[in-house]
């Protein structure tokens, strides 16, 4: 028998820790000129972006920052984002992008949490700024004034080009010692408590990164409308991603339909990321709007379980969607609706339903099934018998900072509980059916506010909806249904009752009708645990 590993170990010609900043480093070297960023009348090259890249990280190492350090940043989708990106881990530090539509008290406590000693930020969160600093006079500000952004005073302790400007060896930078060390830091939602704080790797951001880029197909210089708020999941590691494939980031401010689409027509974008509701704003963007795009563009769709009429209306744009799920926990997107050949020849409502499923694991994906969360087995592939979904592999998080216990609950049985309900099918995709706490229990019958958000988004006149249950003296629990109409579209509660008793069971009907705005995240998730006490103050009216 062979001695396969005696004197055959690691050394520096066979083995390099996994980084996304190789990506950074190869697509200066093989395309310096190519376009990387585009902003308003900026345009910066490759060669440029690495160079700034390289000056963060230098004066970042000069303030005595290095590995684990913490640095923080409260961007929009600027090119001073998708630097940090880079600049950060090259200085050794953990990127720490926060959602820039979080309170300023959830905001400190993240910063102190994550025990962050600078902090980036536009001008435009100037305000949010001074209370900050108030609450951590230590925290290191640098001000970053976007040329799309505010002129405001000065504030913090440096603004972002004199800091950069001012790095006197611009080669003090470097690559991470282990590929199992942190990247980035990332914070869940918190609905249900204090936001988590999700660690991420080197390691696990490449293989997630190259993982997107297989499931996408994604050819040589793709464009790629930054749609995507970079705080979230890294904007699903798309900036390394895209960086992999020496693409172009098209910067955004802030999701507008019209100006997205004016975009995707002057830059001929072919690639943008987002939740459902930033898609229908597209598909509903006035039709003068949408003229005019004539290639090919690539969207995905994750953050929600899409309706199957808003990828129907996506596919008549001629807008090629593909359907990707995923969690913080999990770099973003981990599985994809991967489309089959056969499905063309389908109607496109049977395939904008197929469509719809959350699918089958992506590439570098080890696992992706749905379990007994109380035996651990995996449930028939039936379509029918609903289990809890769980993945595992190399698009898993590290664990969640300071957090054992959470972060042991999480893997328990050697999976990650993903806390989502669904459904096996015959061929092996798998559906969302609920959240587990979204699950309507009427009667003794589970309802799944999925199926009726379904029905309910097919009604012409509705725009987005959320269903979540009601308490009721009879049943315990029945739908209630919140619905925010088209602009110029009128619906009654009858007619809306009328139109989905036609297409399901009348236990799964809603038995209330609410209509007004739904409250969203900055990503465009609809926030059901508002809505669950909205539900209850209707109730009491």
């Amino acid at each position: 028998m062979a001695d396969f590993d005696t004197d055959l170990g690691r050394q520096a010609a066979n083995f390099a820790a996994l980084t996304p900043i190789d990506f950074l480093l190869r697509a200066e070297e093989v395309y310096p000129e190519h376009t990387a960023v585009i902003h308003g009348d900026l345009r910066q090259t490759w060669a440029q972006t690495a160079q700034r890249c390289r000056q963060l990280a230098a004066a970042l190492r000069e303030r005595g920052l290095g590995r684990s350090s913490t640095v923080a940043a409260l961007l929009p989708n600027t090119p001073a984002m998708v630097e940090a990106h880079f600049g950060v881990p090259m200085a050794g530090a953990v990127l720490n992008a926060l959602n820039i539509r979080l309170d300023v008290e959830t905001l400190i406590y993240i910063l102190q949490h994550g025990e962050a000693e600078v902090l980036l930020a536009d001008s435009e969160f100037e305000a949010e700024v001074a209370q900050i600093k108030q609450a951590l006079p230590d925290l290191y500000v640098v001000q970053v004034n976007d040329v799309l952004g505010p002129v405001t005073a000065a504030f913090g302790e440096v603004e972002y080009e004199v800091f950069l400007q001012a790095a006197s060896d611009a080669n003090n930078w470097i690559l991470p010692a282990d590929e199992w060390d942190a990247i980035a830091l990332n914070y869940t939602s918190g609905t249900t408590g204090k936001p988590k704080g999700v660690v991420y790797s080197h390691r696990n951001a490449v293989i997630s990164a190259l993982s997107m880029l297989l499931d996408w197909n994604v050819p040589l210089h793709p464009v790629y409308l930054a749609t995507l708020p970079m705080f979230h999941c890294n904007a699903w590691c798309y900036p390394w991603s895209i960086t992999a494939k020496v693409g172009t980031f098209v910067c955004l401010r802030r999701f507008e339909p019209t100006l997205c689409l004016d975009l995707i027509r002057e830059h001929k974008v072919t690639h943008y990321a987002a939740a459902p509701i930033v898609h229908a704003g597209l598909a509903n963007a006035p039709a003068a709007a949408k003229a005019g795009i004539e290639h090919v563009v690539h969207g995905t769709i994750a953050g929600a379980a899409p309706p199957a009429a808003l990828l129907e209306a996506m596919e008549e744009m001629g807008f090629e969607i593909t359907h990707v799920y995923g969690l913080t926990e999990v770099y973003g997107p981990a599985t994809i609706c991967e489309r089959h050949q056969a499905w063309n020849d389908l109607s496109i409502e049977e395939r904008a339903a197929l469509n719809a499923r959350q699918g089958v694991r992506s590439n570098l994906v080890n696992g992706f099934t749905v379990m007994d969360a109380q035996t651990m087995s995996e449930v028939p592939a039936d379509g029918e018998t609903m289990g809890e979904l769980m993945i595992r592999g190399n698009h898993t998080m590290k664990g969640y900072l300071k957090n054992p216990q959470a972060t042991a609950e999480a893997f328990a049985d050697g999976w990650f509980h993903t806390g989502d309900l669904g459904v096996k099918y015959p061929d092996g995709y798998i559906q969302i059916k609920d959240r587990s706490k979204d699950i309507i229990i009427s009667g003794g019958e589970n309802i799944s506010s999925i199926e009726v958000e379904d029905v309910l988004y097919k009604h012409p006149a509705v725009l987005t909806c959320a269903v979540v249950a009601a308490a009721d003296a009879k049943w315990g629990e029945v739908p209630m249904a919140f619905v925010e109409l088209r602009e110029g579209q009128h619906v009654s509660a009858d007619e809306l009752n009328a139109y989905c008793l036609s297409k399901i069971a009348k236990f799964k009907v809603p038995k209330h009708y609410v209509f007004e705005e739904l409250p969203k995240t900055s990503t465009g998730k609809i926030q059901k645990f508002m809505l669950r006490k909205r539900a209850k103050e209707v109730l009491l009216a």
